[in-house]
């Protein structure tokens, strides 16, 4: 599994290096985009005895700029719509899997070429889990999510996105169960998205 992370990591940075320099097809903004974001983190919390370490898959989908704001340099920051499903491998922990959406604004700000920005969101939603009511594990299938996202992106001539970020995400069942650990997870995430 390490040497394909690793294989998975050098082809995606090969290829940003050999498409970056390209021209740049259209606004980003303008128009709709899917991602496609893998990665891995990593248990940052205190509330469960567990390491665990999450391996998520998110298809994303932004809609065009629905506001924004363009400044007197040609940069500007945009707020897209985002919705995404989440399929997570639970490599360390009790639970095997997680399956979700999660819902949240795109905040963007893209310099005057349109080709690289940085972004930020958070939000959350619910997904379902295998919980196998193992002290220090989820408390139920159910389960409530939340996140905080952040990275560069780069768009290339075909119109394909290149994105690199970090991610906080939080698992637990909202208190429907006692005690309700949780899951307080931080890592990275590499991505690849195009325009329709």
């Amino acid at each position: 599994m390490h040497n394909f992370i690793k294989s998975v990591l050098l082809g995606s940075a090969l290829s940003l290096a050999s498409l970056a320099a390209e021209p740049v097809a259209g606004q980003p903004w303008a128009s709709g985009a899917l991602n496609i974001e893998s990665g891995i983190l990593w248990e940052i919390g205190t509330g469960t005895p567990f390491a665990y370490r999450l391996v998520p898959t998110q298809l994303s989908w932004r809609s065009a700029e629905f506001a924004g704001h363009v400044f007197s340099d040609g940069s500007r920051i945009v707020l897209r719509h985002r919705l995404t499903l989440i399929a997570t491998l639970i490599q360390i922990g009790p639970e095997s899997h997680y399956i979700g959406v999660a819902g949240s604004p795109s905040l963007e700000w893209w310099d005057k070429t349109g080709t690289c920005s940085l972004y930020t969101g958070s939000g959350g939603g619910f997904g379902v889990t295998d919980a196998r009511g193992i002290k220090g594990g989820l408390g139920q299938d159910f389960t409530l999510n939340w996140f905080i996202r952040g990275g560069l992106e780069i768009v290339t001539a075909k119109n394909a996105r290149f994105n690199a970020g970090i991610m906080y995400q939080h698992m637990s069942d909202g208190g429907m169960t006692k005690p309700n650990p949780g899951i307080d997870a931080l890592g990275f995430t590499l991505g690849y998205g195009w325009a329709y």
